[in-house]
């Protein structure tokens, strides 16, 4: 299927969902999200796949203010990064698991949540926009030809859609 068709199948999906729900592995914490998000990244460096465990984490961005704790407890761990500002992560108080994050090198910081997509009820209802940090992507790990993958990092100009950029400048005004 060409990324076009996808993309248009993807959108009609997510316009007729006005919200997402989710939660954590013990089922108390539970969340919802009430818009699409900006964008979603499949992140492939190396620390992500140390913090969780896995060959990449897939990472919804909303606005915060767009998500809501509808039960449970959240603890916030300040974890390492690249940059040396570190991420801000959002756990289950029992189970640990991470259900969102804010990296703090972003203008928007924590006003802009990095949502965790495998703790959806529906998960697959948000495949990866763009596939990130790819020279450390682990070689048994297939990107599909027809799916924006970038070595590093993108150019948000040219990879946002421009509902998404104008959502992200409100953000930036906001923390201004």
């Amino acid at each position: 299927m060409n990324q076009q068709l996808q993309t248009r199948q993807k959108q009609q999906m997510l316009e007729a969902t006005p919200c997402y729900e989710g939660g954590c592995a013990c089922g108390k914490v539970r969340y919802r999200a009430t818009a699409n998000p900006m964008i979603v990244h499949a992140c492939h460096c190396r620390l992500c796949q140390r913090q969780t465990g896995s060959s990449n984490v897939v990472n919804a961005l909303f606005e915060a203010d767009r998500i809501t704790l509808l039960s449970g407890e959240l603890t916030i761990d300040l974890l390492p990064t690249p940059s040396g500002n570190g991420q801000l992560v959002w756990r289950c108080n029992d189970c640990k698991v991470a259900v969102w994050s804010a990296y703090l090198i972003n203008a928007e910081g924590e006003n802009m949540l990095f949502l965790r997509v495998g703790t959806l009820d529906e998960p697959a209802m948000m495949p990866p926009d763009v596939h990130i940090f790819t020279s450390t992507r682990l070689p048994w790990y297939i990107i599909p030809d027809d799916q924006p993958a970038v070595e590093r990092f993108y150019d948000v100009e040219a990879t946002w859609s421009a509902e998404s950029k104008r959502r992200r400048k409100a953000l930036t005004e906001k923390t201004g």
